[in-house]
């Protein structure tokens, strides 16, 4: 007989104690008696049907286990009461000898838990009451947090908002005892995205974060100053597009509060935290003082769930309430700071505004596509690129024939609202939907290790798509998956002809060269709406695809003219152009000479297709200086020697410092995330630093990375200071990103009057529009001698 003694161990409750349904039966033994003494030393008293209990019951085990309710064909089934030696006890819905439905549970150690379940697990809406005091209500998934719900701690502090596999993840609001207030997007425990945290006395900052530490561009209000709109900030940080913010409602987070001075040492010093592994420690009484020192930080406490302190005395105030702070961050390291009126604020955004709407109405699709439309445009991609990986996915693998590219290779089909035999009920309008060479596509998805499953669910699953700002001057409309992995770009036709003709070639280029930089291509498909209207778009891999935030974007092709950003114009995701560029990096000598390898490979591919206007797309992930070490006033660091042993505090706030800064080491396999994604194929790389072995990256607070071409690459970027503008620091630790984007304008007859147009008014060199084997060349050299010289 399964024995239940040790069902519900809240030590081990989430691996769910896979047992099987209790029954009684034991054939020896079985009478047709109210009740009955077993041979093991059980014993029940009840009713039974043929041989097996059946109807209301008692069983006692022999080790003291008892069960009193319901049974049904020798299995405990319905109400019932369940006593364990230990002292625990359920009470509530049992089913096929599982604890399945509604119920109250109380652990050993004086834990409750009152909800559902699902086949002896927590699943469900149910609320626990932990040994230490703490509450969670909410949303229960498989045993650990999942979903809504609002986590109560002991200390006073209170999460409400979203969780994922037992952390908070996704929006949330974080409540400290002293009055702070966070709230924001959450991320596997930590802030990160955007968020606005609010301090005790009134004063605030909106802004973002990357695991916990203050990351980007954001604003500082002071305390009892005027609090600039939530759209306000968001355009003068260059957020007005960005979902993450739409749910964000500034004015009802903010509360007024008494104003407090500080003094000057607590005005210039960033919040900070302790870095580590990653995973939280223990949260004693002892160290509760810790919320005093200014700091910020997650602790996991003996239930398993987190606790958080706040970054009590952080906000400022100035006698000027009209004054706002405009900072910028690294990995909680403040390196920027610019102090603005609130009127200049206002100037700021209002400008950006204009500016915005002059850009929207210059897309190609924007007309069409806003408000509603946009939602139908998102909501078809998503329909027929399930369609097209579940019809294309059964077929048999082999390998691509000639066939595979011509006219014939397309599949159409129609998409009614009311369904039809091959296609789904939907919500959006009727539409046709054109595929163009799934086979080729789906060879050069398992080519890069894409799984079918996970590539649909990327872009198909209930998250959606997100629009974002168009980069260029094409007038596309871009979208990013869910996961950030695949960015989806609509077409013009010319371009569409353009990459059906070197498909082949292109196939055969990234067969040969597992690591070269071309953007990598994941689907080419076509929308007929109403009215005939078109709208062609490919899914390409998002090379900037990093749990690290991308500080600085760069778009770079060798040429001059025209080639930089109005300053009014730069937002916080601007891409930037060539003479916006202001650092030299310096790499590894091996990892260099890699690098241009491949490019050049990647440019002759491209010359020989007759491609031209193509650039190199450059990520920026800046490490914090470790210069400003020096800076952190005496005794503001915690000391957690009084924590228990084993118990590695780690960050989760703003970090003043880096404990280290990059280090390259010998390549192990299993040490690095392997995941499935855009960049996945592709070797190692080796490192002259490291004779010449394959090599990983180890990025404090981050972990161990993979170091391919075009992903995770470390370097040193060293600033050329302009006059007008004055940073703290010269050089950088920086891990870059890169690829070579737009590879469909061929060098055609009109690129070739343009071409002669614009010699006559500008230098011939310095014009973007050049036949293609000078564009190479031209591309290569600013690429050798401007952005990656060689180490002196």
């Amino acid at each position: 007989m399964t024995r239940l003694k040790n069902l519900f161990d809240e030590d081990s409750e989430t691996s769910a104690e896979q047992l099987g349904p209790v029954s009684c039966i034991n054939v020896e033994n079985v009478e047709r008696l109210n009740e009955k003494a077993f041979s093991n030393g059980d014993f029940y008293v009840g009713d039974f049907k043929e041989i097996l209990p059946h109807g209301k019951g008692k069983y006692t085990w022999s080790d003291g286990t008892v069960y009193e309710g319901h049974w049904e064909a020798g299995k405990m089934t319905g109400k019932g009461l369940l006593l364990w030696p230990s002292g625990a006890k359920y009470s509530g819905d049992i089913s096929g000898g599982y604890l399945h439905g509604s119920g109250a549970f109380t652990a050993p150690d004086g834990s409750i838990y009152k909800g559902q379940r699902r086949m002896n697990i927590r699943h469900g809406f149910g609320r626990k009451k932990y040994s230490n005091s703490d509450v969670y209500e909410g949303e229960w998934k498989e045993g650990v947090h999942e979903g809504n719900g609002r986590y109560f701690w002991n200390n006073g502090n209170k999460y409400t908002g979203n969780w994922k596999r037992g952390t908070m993840h996704g929006r949330g609001v974080m409540e400290w005892g002293n009055g702070d207030q966070y709230n924001g997007c959450w991320f596997n425990g930590f802030r990160h995205g955007s968020g606005i945290y609010q301090y005790a006395d009134g004063g605030y900052y909106f802004g973002t974060w990357t695991r916990g530490h203050k990351d980007g561009k954001g604003i500082f209000c002071p305390a009892g100053s005027k609090n600039p709109s939530l759209r306000k900030c968001c355009i003068s940080l260059g957020y007005d597009n960005d979902h993450k913010f739409s749910s964000l409602n500034l004015e009802k987070c903010m509360v007024k509060k008494p104003s407090v001075r500080r003094s000057l040492s607590e005005r210039i010093s960033v919040s900070g935290v302790l870095g580590s592994s990653g995973q939280m420690s223990h949260k004693t009484a002892e160290n509760s003082r810790l919320s005093d020192s200014g700091r910020e930080f997650i602790c996991r406490n003996s239930s398993g769930t987190f606790s958080l302190d706040s970054e009590a005395g952080q906000s400022e105030v100035q006698e000027n309430n009209a004054v706002v702070y405009e900072r910028e961050y690294m990995q909680g390291v403040m390196i920027k700071e610019r102090v603005r009126a609130y009127t200049e604020l206002s100037q700021k955004a209002e400008k950006q505004t204009t500016h915005h709407a002059k850009e929207t109405r210059k897309r190609s699709c924007a007309g069409f596509f806003e408000g509603k439309n946009s939602y139908h445009l998102m909501l078809i991609l998503q329909l027929g690129i399930r369609y097209t990986v579940g019809k294309i996915t059964p077929v048999p693998k082999r390998d691509v024939r000639s066939a595979d590219f011509g006219d014939r290779a397309r599949i159409t089909m129609f998409f009614p609202r009311r369904g039809s035999q091959f296609t789904p009920l939907h919500k959006s309008i009727d539409f046709y939907w054109k595929d163009y060479c799934p086979m080729v596509f789906r060879n050069l998805r398992e080519m890069f290790k894409l799984d079918a499953a996970e590539y649909m669910m990327s872009i198909c699953g209930d998250d959606g798509l997100r629009e974002i700002s168009s980069p260029g001057k094409s007038g596309s409309i871009f979208y990013l998956s869910q996961d950030d992995k695949f960015v989806i770009k609509t077409l013009k036709k010319s371009e569409l002809k353009v990459l059906l003709k070197m498909l082949p070639k292109y196939y055969n280029h990234v067969k040969e060269h597992e690591n070269t930089l071309i953007t990598k291509f994941f689907g080419l498909h076509r929308i007929t709406l109403p009215g005939r209207r078109k709208v062609r778009f490919m899914v390409m891999g998002n090379m900037f695809c990093t749990e690290l935030r991308i500080h600085r974007r760069y778009d770079l092709k060798g040429s001059t003219h025209g080639r930089y950003t109005d300053k009014d114009k730069i937002r916080e995701n601007t891409t930037l152009k060539d003479l916006d560029l202001s650092y030299e990096f310096y790499m590894d000598k091996s990892l260099r000479k890699f690098l241009f390898r491949q490019i050049a490979v990647d440019c002759t591919f491209l010359k020989s297709q007759q491609i031209i206007d193509y650039s190199l797309l450059l990520g920026l992930h800046f490490r914090a200086p470790e210069q400003l070490s020096d800076l952190e006033p005496p005794n503001m660091m915690p000391s957690f020697e009084s924590l228990p042993a084993g118990q590695g505090l780690t960050t989760e706030g703003e970090v003043i410092f880096p404990s280290k800064g990059l280090m390259l080491v010998a390549h192990e396999p299993g040490s690095v995330n392997s995941e499935p994604g855009a960049h996945i194929r592709g070797r190692a790389l080796r490192a002259f630093s490291l004779g010449d072995k394959e090599v990983d990256l180890l990025v404090p607070g981050t972990g161990r990375l993979r170091v391919q071409l075009g992903v995770n690459m470390p370097a040193q970027a060293n600033h050329k200071l302009s006059q007008d503008e004055v940073e703290l620091f010269e050089v950088y630790d920086v891990i870059l990103y890169m690829g070579i984007i737009d590879i469909l304008q061929e060098y055609n007859a009109k690129k070739k009057v343009e071409h002669a147009c614009k010699s006559v008014k500008f230098d011939p060199l310095s014009i973007s529009v050049v036949e293609p084997e000078l564009y190479a060349k031209r591309f290569i050299d600013f690429l050798q001698q401007k952005v990656f010289p060689e180490p002196p």
